[in-house]
């Protein structure tokens, strides 16, 4: 065997489909989450017989497959019945009503969105969508400004399922009431996948995603630990690309043990969210944030401040309450001289 045989040529990759990496990636079967899956289709069931679905409030941990399964659910339904509409809203992008709007316009393919504000869209949306049915699946509703959307679909779209997803059970208690009220959804938890359960998962995304033979088991075993000890899958997901990734630098064939160790060293500065999806003046204070770790909450509000920034203090303080719940930055209280204040950290682990 020539000395080059045994590593990686030039424009070769250990990762067959870095798709299946990707926590969103839907695969045929979302194993663990059958009940949940079958709660959501029964939800949906009315609209296949002309009657007006059930509304549900999906909540739980980050990484749970709340939006897997929730997507897999759509994309079946989009296989086998075209006359129900399916629309997913990612609620980080599309932050208010009139985005939704927006959204929901682009998706049943209505493009003439100039010049119309948000109540003239959403009768757009409701002339469109009561000649069927339709599916709403709003992710990460808690990320909304407003919800005068919902108002808009409940009262006006005659037959629909409405599935509202987020990491937080209290949101809904937090709804305006004319909304909650006509809203009256079920609520489902997805609990944490228990550590045989995760392990299970990512040997399932190892047959998606990577050649045959490719990983030890001593390697992968670590993983599957490490993810099933932080309860998160998509620390486990981050942990195969980038273990693949060492691997593949060193011109491997396969992926062992010190390419996790590799790996493992830079899961301190994995995000669940990729911070180019917050919007503007999330990301604005965030970047501050980034740029003056370690500083007290009111020090970096007048930094915020100086940069331009134009929120109030209390409206500052809830969006580092939010990136901080979202696992973006670290808060901590602190006692000093004056009392209790709050640290603001650029510690990206999100578990």
């Amino acid at each position: 065997m020539g000395t080059f045989d045994d590593i990686l040529g030039h424009g070769e990759s250990l990762i067959r489909n870095e798709n299946a990496l990707d926590f969103d990636f839907i695969p045929k079967l979302i194993p663990h989450r059958e009940q949940e899956q079958r709660q959501i289709a029964l939800a949906i069931k009315p609209l296949l017989e002309k009657r007006n679905g059930r509304n549900m409030f999906i909540y739980g941990k980050p990484g749970v497959g709340k939006t897997v399964a929730a997507k897999h659910v759509l994309r079946e339904l989009e296989e086998k019945h075209d006359d129900i509409y399916a629309v997913y809203v990612n609620c980080w992008q599309q932050n208010t009503s009139y985005k939704v709007a927006v959204s929901i316009c682009d998706q049943i393919g209505f493009k003439f969105v100039q010049n119309k504000n948000t109540t003239a869209l959403f009768q757009v949306v409701a002339r469109i969508v009561n000649e069927a049915s339709a599916v709403f699946v709003f992710d990460e509703i808690d990320k909304v400004e407003d919800t005068d959307f919902l108002y808009h679909l409940l009262e006006d779209v005659y037959r629909k399922t409405i599935l509202l997803i987020t990491n937080y059970k209290d949101w809904i208690s937090e709804l305006d009431e004319r909304v909650r009220s006509r809203l009256t959804a079920e609520q489902m938890e997805f609990k944490q996948y228990t550590p045989e359960e995760t392990a299970s998962i990512l040997r399932d995304r190892l047959s998606y995603a990577f050649p045959e033979g490719v990983w030890s088991d001593e390697a992968f075993n670590i993983v599957a630990k490490k993810a099933g000890e932080l309860k998160d899958i998509r620390s486990g997901l981050f942990l195969l690309k980038e273990s693949a990734y060492a691997a593949e630098e060193k011109a491997k064939r396969n992926i062992e043990v010190e390419d996790v160790k590799n790996a493992l060293s830079k899961l301190d500065d994995f995000t669940i969210k990729n911070s180019e999806e917050l919007e503007d003046e999330t990301k604005f204070i965030y970047n501050v944030v980034k740029e003056n770790s370690g500083k007290k909450i009111g020090e970096l509000f007048e930094i915020y401040q100086k940069k331009g920034g134009k929120s109030s203090y209390k409206t500052f303080q809830r969006k580092i309450k939010k990136l901080s719940e979202n696992k973006f930055i670290k808060t901590t209280k602190s006692m000093g001289k004056g009392g209790t204040t709050t640290i603001v950290e650029k510690k990206l682990t999100e578990f």
